[in-house]
């Protein structure tokens, strides 16, 4: 049997999520290029299967296509609606050889795609064409995370099947290289100051436009650099870090404001799944009390 909560090391596994966070942004801009606007850019999100990370299928011209990174046997396939396909190994591969090889493969197929080639959400990037720093790809270490966020996956939809007000699927977004799901109150909220790194800031203002908590997590981040998951909500209301929070390893982060949860608190307790959900649930009801967000109504 699979171990569905393995063992996560940002350390040991940094350099393959740098790798991969960029292949991820890569498809993600391809679903960008090729979808038409959803509010909160929802559409530019990947999809989990069991295998990996799919963009869902995409129109081109008069057919479909899809991309699906497969982290399980490691490969990205490339299969259209009229029976064509292309397929090609990750490990070993740069950034820059990864964007060659795939729009090689799309131009083979007739599938015309140009996207913006600096990548979004991080300080100093490289452009894919010219990344060839990031090529580690450790495919123990790849496999592992895929498992786990199988695990969360089922958890957040869990979680989310409780919530009958707008709300997100639960997805993953390659900007910040983030499994999260997201919960909206109905009622307007600030404009959002913006600043997020390479990111255009109205489209942090669209994406926060509404009042809104969102639970996730990451593998880990220079702020944050061990696997965790995250609650947090916008506006924060008034007394929110000080809430009491559970299980007892969730604290207050406060250069990222929000509620973590170590993954690795969760892995070695004797119910991993109970304890998730601890940390959603008294999160979600601490954030929305003190928000005063109309639960009769969205529950």
């Amino acid at each position: 049997m699979q171990n569905k909560w393995p063992e996560l090391s940002y350390e040991k596994g940094k350099a393959s999520y740098e790798t991969l966070h960029m292949f991820t942004q890569i498809l993600g801009k391809i679903n960008l290029e090729t979808l038409s606007w959803l509010n909160h850019s929802w559409h530019v999100t990947l999809k989990f299967t069991p295998r990996g990370l799919s963009t869902g299928f995409l129109p081109h011209k008069n057919g479909h296509f899809q991309l699906d990174l497969d982290l399980t046997s490691h490969v990205l396939q490339i299969i259209t609606s009229i029976d064509e396909s292309r397929e090609f190994s990750l490990p070993g591969l740069s950034v820059a050889q990864f964007y060659k090889k795939l729009f090689r493969h799309l131009e083979e197929l007739k599938i015309e795609v140009e996207i913006y080639t600096k990548p979004v959400e991080l300080e100093n990037p490289i452009r894919f064409e010219e990344d060839h720093l990031h090529h580690t790809y450790d495919l123990d270490q790849v496999f592992a995370l895929h498992l786990a966020m199988l695990s969360m996956h089922e958890e957040f939809f869990r979680m989310r099947c409780g919530f009958k007000g707008k709300g997100s699927d639960v997805h993953f977004f390659w900007g910040s290289f983030d499994l999260a799901v997201s919960l909206f109150s109905g009622r307007k909220a600030p404009k959002h100051p913006g600043g997020i790194p390479n990111l255009p800031d109205w489209v942090a203002e669209e994406a926060y436009s509404h009042e809104v908590m969102s639970f996730g997590f990451w593998p880990g981040s220079k702020a944050l650099p061990e696997a965790a998951f995250y609650a947090y909500i916008y506006p924060e209301p008034e007394g929110f870090k000080n809430a009491s929070i559970f299980p007892e390893e969730a604290y207050y982060h406060k250069e990222l404001r929000e509620f973590v949860l170590p993954y690795q608190a969760i892995r070695v307790s004797g119910d991993p799944s109970g304890k998730l959900r601890e940390f959603l649930d008294s999160t979600y009801k601490a954030g929305t009390a003190l928000a005063n967000w109309d639960r009769e109504k969205l529950e």
